[in-house]
């Protein structure tokens, strides 16, 4: 029976030890309201950042001619169901882009008057971050998924940055008390922001290419 007791002490120990922290993943609560949109028609390129007057707290940030994303319906490019977010996190307050990993799986977003707005269910459990945590950092991505081909931000993240799809970012930001065994998992807000395409660097390829190119045309001139 004493070995019973200590085996099922070391159990409980061993979990606590793995167990991570909660949070509540979305932009529509008590503590703010923020959206998030699809590139510019007509300048897909543009970034930015900031709540407007559709916000909460209200911003000054204009997001005219912007559609928030699921405003188009479920389906297509930049629909409710296709378009596809994340957050990413590491524990600690301060932490740069480079040491947040993915934190929660990928979510969807609404549609309709939600448009713009996560599709959320319960408090998420945090993949790295532990109980209690005294503060964590974080940071929300969306990405494109309408071909279904980019289902996990590592997959969606390298193509942003190769120009074939559009996704964005938050600015990275502190949520204090993160829930666990004594905090109850804890909301929190961002600015809104917006998807967009971004222009690949020259591979180094291309750079010597055109550097053997720049040689070739030297050389001729100087014949």
């Amino acid at each position: 029976m004493k070995k019973l007791a200590l085996a099922a002490l070391a159990l409980t120990s061993a979990a606590s030890v793995f167990a991570q922290g909660t949070i509540v993943f979305d932009n529509r609560n008590s503590v703010g309201t923020s959206h998030i949109y699809a590139p510019l028609p007509g300048n897909t390129g543009l970034s930015q950042t900031g709540n407007g007057s559709a916000d909460s707290p209200s911003g000054s940030t204009s997001w005219a001619g912007f559609s928030a994303i699921g405003a188009g319906g479920f389906t297509g490019q930049y629909g409710g169901s296709t378009t596809l977010a994340q957050l990413l996190g590491a524990n600690g307050s301060g932490d740069t882009e480079a040491s947040l990993t993915p934190q929660s799986g990928t979510i969807t977003f609404r549609t309709g008057a939600g448009a713009g707005f996560l599709y959320t269910g319960p408090a998420v459990t945090l993949n790295s971050i532990p109980l209690d945590s005294a503060a964590a950092s974080f940071q929300v991505v969306a990405w494109d998924d309408s071909s279904g081909l980019y289902s996990t931000w590592t997959l969606a993240s390298a193509a942003w940055a190769a120009g074939t799809i559009a996704a964005g970012e938050s600015t990275i930001f502190t949520v204090a008390a993160i829930g666990g065994n004594v905090n109850t998992p804890p909301a929190f807000a961002f600015p809104s922001f917006n998807l967009y395409t971004t222009i690949p660097e020259p591979s180094t390829f291309a750079l010597a290419g055109l550097g053997a190119a720049a040689m070739l045309i030297f050389r001729r001139r100087k014949q």
